[in-house]
């Protein structure tokens, strides 16, 4: 039996120590935090031995709102700090009677794993590394929604439920595990009917509608041909209870069947416009036909289902009693009343759609196996200390496609370990040919590939076809596990009190640092002077000098703002810097010109400049809540406060999955849009823009007060359609924006995308399935969790030692979409979560010491590290 593979160590000069991640000995303020441990003193202490200290009064980039929170800023000799969560309005506790539990967030990459929650509440996991196969090659099958590696498919088939339940606006589809059988279908069915089928499918269907589809479905793939041109030969209507009654077939449906396969496959009869496969020649074109094929308008419909559940369940009854042979899908021919959504069932075609008969631009009557599955793959990405948005610039520099091509259900957290969802938009492209481009198989061996972690601290697995793409908000949330390092707690009993308030009383929702970015020039900063339309201004400030930025980014922009050397700037700029490039490849091709600075802003892709908005409406938030907090505590609702008086829908655009509560990092791409089942890009548009419902919103009074709890309590987003709460907290909100040069009732915009609609959000919230551990360690290097990507690898899982020298406390919880974990564990700490100061408490702490020290060796230099950590205190 083979030893599993040795985990290697991270390479902590590569990955561990990003250029971004400023160090502590930059920071110029005092201690804010409410930690007053011996590791924060430490790292305070190291903070003021150092040089550059000196503060000076200078013009801040901060808003004018800013001295609303009470703060008195303090800046370097070059007139920059690094944010603390107070410049942000981040300042308050639930629990403030606990004692702050000393420790250090994201130490190591594994510290910090997040797994996305799709819309069916399962957790995403990597469950294969293997190269996966698209179904039948014999081209019998039409496989639509096939398939996944061979291994995760029967797993697949649940946790892609994400995509098969759109009903809004695409079919279900047949799970991988099902799809991938290469029958022949054409044949009447080779499983007979019995009773079980007339048993599982009667709670959904009607008597009638049962033996309709018994008789459709032994009559086979192609319906029964017809000699004259009576009721056989005639288009179907539905009845009131799922029967259809025949109508007449136009002439020009009628189908010459008397051609042969080769003369088929030659493309002769040809479907469409013109007997021609339409617009763009793909598949059948609009009214064509497969090839030779005779239209088949059989389907029988269920009774009305209101229930998604009962959908789902007659979805997967279909695919276990026909074996993927019959079709179902929401039925979008009429809408759905009030007793709910008909499911259509029907034989599953031999590439309909785009993908069958031949027409126009090289397509085939008998079309290959790449062109006749969904237009989506849907695959699971694991990055490690990376954007999303950066993860995706490299996936579409990797596999070839356009970066808008690619589409996420939310952004997740860089420093840390994080899975989720990813959707292409293929083209012509294989589930191979992606997990062969990913993985680079042209440079390396399969046996590279499945031993290896991948590349640039990305991977990607588990690949499904599916007929739409993903879009933000499409989650329920994140799980989390997170290792706390270095713990220091006064006893057991503290660790308990403080982690069951976070269980039960919940931790103040605020919108986390990676909201605002990791610079000394914070995005709501930027976003503020795009609202006032001082385009120059967001310029200067997104190309603005910042310290602890990589040598290469400094060089960059030191060419153009000392130098004014463009082509230089550009030549040094990384591609990972998008906003920065953006604006001077802007400038390069106005000849140098720079007036144009709207102009310019507007290259950057969509979703971020718009982030750079949302910070700010983020901002604001934030303070406000404070305010709230700090005049009303945390224990009830009291009147003024702001209440849904009914949940809005969780797609509606004004609850917390808008897209404006979009999870962590700023670089987030232009999502796909998913595209609905017969309608254009404008239809689709205009149907979501018709979807939006602004929510119903109640102002508490004495009277009802009483009635809510503190967890009904909500806070507008500054936006045109939002409610301010009552009495003084609403002058104070309007205060805010006043003092920023905005006008607290007017958010519209002539650029359409910069009018804010406004949103609501909870201010508190509750995980769920929160537990945790004490853990001991020695080496800080070694992992106390482990990711999927390495277990899939056979690395060697995480060891605690039970006599380790260092205490961690490892967090399991699950969050809802747009909350923040480093805010609930900001509620632990007592500590600022900014990541340059938990990079100076990783610096500051003794555990670094023992880097690359087992556990055996520990006694031996206990000494020597005692007297070498009182050194540092005192120096």
């Amino acid at each position: 039996m083979s030893s599993a593979a040795v985990r290697e160590r991270e390479d902590d000069a590569e990955l561990a120590r990003s250029p971004k991640r400023t160090k502590l000995d930059e920071l110029t303020d005092g201690p804010i935090v409410a930690d007053t441990s011996p590791l924060t003193s430490a790292a305070l202490a190291i903070t003021d031995s150092k040089e550059g200290s000196s503060a000076i009064t200078t013009e801040s980039v901060l808003p004018p709102s800013h001295t609303l929170l009470g703060i008195a800023p303090t800046f370097s000799s070059n007139g920059l700090r690094q944010v603390l969560q107070t410049d942000v309005g981040i300042s308050e506790y639930i629990s403030r009677d606990v004692p702050p539990i000393s420790g250090i967030i994201k130490q190591r990459f594994t510290d910090f794993l997040v797994f996305e929650v799709n819309q069916d509440n399962q957790v995403i996991h990597l469950k294969s590394l293997d190269t996966p196969e698209s179904s039948s090659k014999k081209g019998k099958d039409n496989n639509e929604g096939s398939s996944s590696t061979a291994v995760a498919e029967a797993s697949m088939a649940q946790s892609q439920e994400l995509v098969t339940n759109l009903e809004l606006n695409t079919a279900e589809e047949p799970s991988a595990d099902t799809e991938a059988k290469g029958k022949d279908d054409s044949t009447p069915a080779d499983t007979p009917w019995n009773d079980q089928f007339a048993e599982k499918l009667a709670p959904y269907l009607t008597e009638a509608s049962i033996d309709q589809l018994k008789t459709m479905f032994l009559e086979g793939r192609e319906p029964p041909r017809m000699t004259d041109s009576g009721w056989g030969g005639r288009i179907t209507k539905t009845t009131e209870d799922g029967i259809e009654t025949p109508d007449t077939v136009k002439p020009s449906e009628e189908v010459d069947t008397s051609q042969n396969d080769d003369t088929v496959k030659r493309g002769k009869n040809r479907g469409g416009r013109g007997d021609r496969g339409g617009r763009g020649g793909r598949g059948r074109g609009r009214g064509g036909r497969q090839g030779g094929d005779r239209e088949d308008h059989r389907k029988v419909l269920s009774k009305p289902i209101s229930s998604k559940t009962d959908r789902t369940a007659l979805h997967q009854v279909v695919r276990e009693l026909f074996g993927g042979k019959l079709d179902s899908e929401t039925d979008m021919s009429t809408p759905a009343g009030d007793n709910g959504s008909r499911i259509v069932i029907k034989w599953s075609r031999h590439g309909g759609g785009r993908g069958g008969g031949r027409g126009g631009r090289g397509g085939r009557g008998d079309r290959s196996d790449r062109g006749n599955h969904p237009p989506y793959i849907h695959f699971t990405l694991q990055k490690t200390n990376r954007d999303t948005q950066d993860a995706l610039g490299y996936l579409s520099r990797t596999l070839h496609v356009n970066i808008k091509d690619l589409a996420v259900a939310g952004t997740k957290d860089k420093r840390g370990v994080t899975v989720q969802r990813v959707s292409l938009r293929r083209g012509n492209k294989t589930v191979e040919d992606v997990w062969k481009s990913a993985n680079q198989s042209n440079r390396r061996s399969v046996q590279e590939i499945l031993s290896q972690r991948g590349d640039r601290g990305v991977r990607i697995a588990d690949f499904n076809y599916r007929k739409a793409g993903l879009e933000l908000g499409m989650l329920k949330g994140n799980a989390f596990v997170i290792t706390l390092r270095n713990v220091q707690v006064e006893n057991v009993e503290t660790l308990d009190r403080a982690m069951n308030s976070i269980k039960h009383k919940g931790f103040i929702n605020y919108y986390g640092m990676q909201r605002f970015g990791t610079a000394a020039v914070p995005t709501h900063s930027i976003g503020l002077a795009i609202l006032k339309s001082d385009w120059h201004k967001a310029v200067s400030l997104i190309l603005q000098n910042r310290p602890g930025e990589h040598p290469e980014v400094v060089a960059a922009r030191d060419a153009w703002l000392v130098d004014g050397n463009l082509d230089r700037a550009l030549a040094l700029m990384p591609r990972r810097v998008v906003a920065e490039r953006c604006i001077l490849e802007s400038y390069k091709k106005q000849g140098g010109e720079t007036r144009n600075a709207m102009g310019a802003l507007s290259t950057i892709p969509r979703n971020l400049r718009l982030m750079y908005v949302h910070a700010y409406q983020s901002y604001v938030w934030n303070a406000i809540v404070s305010e709230r907090i700090r005049i009303h505590g945390a224990d009830k609702a009291v009147p003024g406060d702001l209440v849904f008086e009914s949940e809005p829908a969780a797609k509606g655009g004004s609850g917390e999955n808008d897209e404006m509560e979009v999870d962590d990092d700023v670089g987030n791409e232009e999502q796909a849009m998913t595209e609905g089942k017969g309608m254009s890009s404008r239809e689709r548009k205009k149907a979501a823009k018709a979807a939006y419902v602004a929510p119903s919103i109640k102002i508490l009074t004495e009277e009802d007060a009483h009635r809510y709890s503190i967890f009904d309590v909500v806070m507008p987003l500054p936006g045109r359609d939002v409610d301010y709460p009552g009495g003084t907290l609403g002058e104070r909100y309007r205060e805010f924006l006043r003092l920023d040069g905005l006008d607290p009732d007017n958010f519209i915009r002539k650029q359409k995308e910069y009018t804010l609609n406004g949103s609501y959000r909870k201010i508190l919230q509750v995980p769920k399935d929160l537990s945790w551990a004490t853990l001991r360690y020695t080496d800080p290097d070694v992992p106390l969790a482990q990711a999927d990507e390495d277990k899939l690898l056979g690395f060697d899982p995480p060891v605690v030692v039970d006599d380790g020298k260092f205490s961690a406390l490892q967090i399991t919880l699950t969050l809802g979409t747009a909350a923040y974990a480093t805010m609930a564990l900001r509620e632990v700490t007592k500590t600022e979560t900014s990541s340059h100061f938990q990079t100076g408490l990783t610096q500051a702490s003794e555990d670094q010491q023992f880097r690359g020290v087992v556990a055996g060796d520990v006694a031996e230099l206990d000494d020597d590290t005692e007297m070498e950590a009182s050194n540092t205190l005192d120096s």
